[in-house]
């Protein structure tokens, strides 16, 4: 398995497992599919081109893509000491097979060279205990519960928010 930062030249894949995640676990993104599924292969590398943020990504020996997380620099001045993991996924098949572990790993690895970057946030859905476990394992802290903070059809979702300290 190899584990990188996601180029241009990954981006149909990078597309097909986003939406693939958003199609198969709604409860656990921000954003949905029906946003998603529309938005054209430049929509996508614009999204991955931004110099605050880096997409690693998860490949089998044979080339496949199986998982992708963001690490995303704040821009702000007052909020440049910190950065967020958002969109973790690893395909189904490819579980409890320490490719999350890498992925976060890779996150936490690139945060800590980048100068200004004291602190890493995340949110997880309550209710997922594997997410969760891994975060705590890496010494994120839960410093908040968000009731509702996800609305999907007429079901409420709760979310923790996380942070580690990398100074």
């Amino acid at each position: 398995m190899q584990i990188r930062i996601l180029n241009s030249l990954d981006v149909l894949e990078y597309r097909d497992i986003r939406l693939d995640a958003l199609k198969k676990h709604p409860e656990s993104f921000g954003s949905s599919y029906e946003e998603e599924k529309d938005l054209s292969i430049n929509d996508f590398k614009d999204k991955l081109s931004s110099p605050i943020s880096f997409t690693f990504v998860a490949f089998t020996h044979q080339n496949k893509l199986i998982g992708i997380v963001t690490l995303q620099r704040e821009h702000r001045i007052k909020l440049r000491h910190r950065a967020n993991i958002v969109g973790m996924y690893v395909s189904p098949s490819s579980r409890k097979m320490g490719i999350g572990r890498k992925l976060i790993a890779a996150c936490i690895e690139k945060a800590t060279s980048l100068e200004e970057i004291e602190q890493v946030y995340l949110s997880v859905v309550t209710t997922n205990m594997t997410a969760k476990n891994l975060y705590l394992s890496f010494g994120f802290k839960i410093f908040s519960l968000e009731k509702r903070a996800l609305k999907l059809n007429y079901t409420y979702i709760d979310e923790e928010h996380m942070v580690l300290f990398l100074k």
